[in-house]
């Protein structure tokens, strides 16, 4: 299942909810402490640390100590720097990489049992009969119970041609079904498509991997295939719940629809620390129309997508307000596995514009209704509700973000069924769409 069905944003980049990490990986550069009272500073920690080491009246862990210390002073600086520790970076790498060892299932948790969503097919648990629907509550001969979804799904991922044992329970099966399955390498799908409608692709990219430009441009290529391509109506980009991800997919993401033209600028500290990236020749869907879905869980990279196509109104943004998170996390590597996520930059729209604590506003406001049950246990939320955000250009009295739902049944959408409407021309926005090549921005 591509999206759970109610997302509310969360303050850490790359591990909770992954707000995008968005440059390289790189080697640690030795810094230097400058003048006397950094130093003194710094030998007053050294002070206070030994204190507590001796004299605490628990013995403490030293490592969690130092590493709490190190936390405590990169949150200081804005809500997205923190250290990984060695296990977080792993981890952050897994989740960039779009790539790991493990069965090919999506599941959920439901009765303190894992529940499996789907298998991928033509992964090892598709091949080794897994099924939508069923229930496991051993593996390895360990009970689920008491285990967080994390924590299972950790148990089943591993090193590939590895064996693991599960054991289920599956409805309709008078005893429990026990599977051995050996884990290989799984490719994490950012990318899903369909038909809506028999003539419009409907494209969902949840998340900015190293597998997505090569996921969309299969998606695109699928869909014209299947509906042909002079049948093609127009596209709708669904960037609904996507926390963001890598710099590079945004940009690639963004130049697929983009025949030429700025697609996002970063600036950093010091003047002249601007970094530039322009889309090159080539659309790959031909010009039709193109529809983007936004709502108060579209961050970082999906903003800079978001952004680009709004400014050369090559799409309409259809939705509500996006988070706002207009910066940019170096991560690099420190000695001991771990690694520092720094944010270095702030980055902006083809039209010069900061998103950071503001996002993006949609062309087209729709708002998606919250079910009866979740109505007053849902806030808006955004960049600019968290402590020590970094201040916008030009933030206002409403601030970022919006409440984000996506109804589990496409018929329930609005905002979906409102886009489509739009592409067949059952509905018409007037001086938004559809788009006007002509007020594109110059090179």
């Amino acid at each position: 299942m591509k999206k759970i069905s109610l997302f509310v944003m969360g303050l850490i980049v790359g591990t909770t909810v992954g707000l995008g990490v968005t440059t390289a990986i790189t080697q640690v550069v030795p810094a230097r402490a400058e003048g006397a009272d950094t130093y003194r500073q710094l030998a007053l920690f050294g002070d206070v640390f030994e204190r507590v080491r001796s004299s605490y009246v628990t013995e403490p862990d030293e490592e969690e100590l130092v590493e709490n210390a190190i936390n405590g002073m990169l949150a200081s600086l804005d809500p997205h720097s923190s250290y990984l520790n060695a296990k977080d970076f792993s981890d952050m790498r897994v989740q960039t990489r779009g790539e790991f060892g493990g069965l090919g299932i999506e599941v959920t948790m439901e009765n303190e049992l894992i529940k499996v969503i789907s298998p991928i097919d033509g992964t090892p648990a598709a091949k080794a009969g897994v099924l939508a629907g069923d229930l496991i509550y051993q593996i390895d001969g360990e009970n689920i119970r008491g285990l967080t979804l994390q924590e299972a799904v950790e148990k089943m991922r591993g090193p590939v041609n590895t064996p693991i044992e599960l054991k289920i329970q599956r409805e309709g099966a008078d005893e429990p079904i026990d599977i051995t399955i050996i884990r290989d390498i799984i490719t994490v799908r950012s990318v899903r498509w369909r038909i809506e409608r028999d003539n419009v692709g409907f494209i969902d990219i949840n998340s900015f991997t190293e597998q997505t430009d090569v996921g969309l441009e299969e998606a695109i290529a699928k869909i014209k295939e299947e509906i042909g391509t002079e049948n093609v109506k127009g596209y709708i980009v669904d960037l609904r719940l996507n926390p963001g991800g890598l710099l590079d997919q945004a940009i690639s993401v963004s130049d697929a629809f983009l025949d030429r033209g700025e697609i996002v600028s970063t600036r950093g500290r010091e003047d002249g620390d601007v970094a530039r990236y322009s889309a090159r020749a080539g659309d790959l869907t031909d010009g039709k129309p193109v529809i983007v879905l936004i709502n108060g869980g579209s961050a970082s990279a999906s903003e800079i997508v978001a952004g680009a196509l709004q400014d050369h109104k090559r799409a309409t943004i259809l939705g509500t307000r996006s988070f706002g998170k207009g910066s940019v996390q170096t991560i690099i590597q420190l000695g001991g596995s771990g690694a520092l996520r720094l944010t270095t930059a702030l980055y902006y729209t083809p039209s010069n514009t900061s998103i950071q604590a503001k996002g993006i506003q949609p062309d087209i406001k729709v708002a998606q209704p919250l079910p009866e049950e979740l109505r007053g246990r849902v806030e808006a939320a955004g960049e600019s509700k968290l402590r020590g955000h970094i201040s916008g250009e030009a933030e206002d009295e409403d601030g970022s973000g919006s409440v984000a739902y996506v109804p589990p049944d496409p018929k329930d959408d609005i905002q979906l069924n409102y886009a489509l409407d739009l592409i067949e021309g059952v509905k018409t926005a007037e001086g938004v769409f559809p788009p006007d090549p002509n007020k594109a921005l110059p090179n």
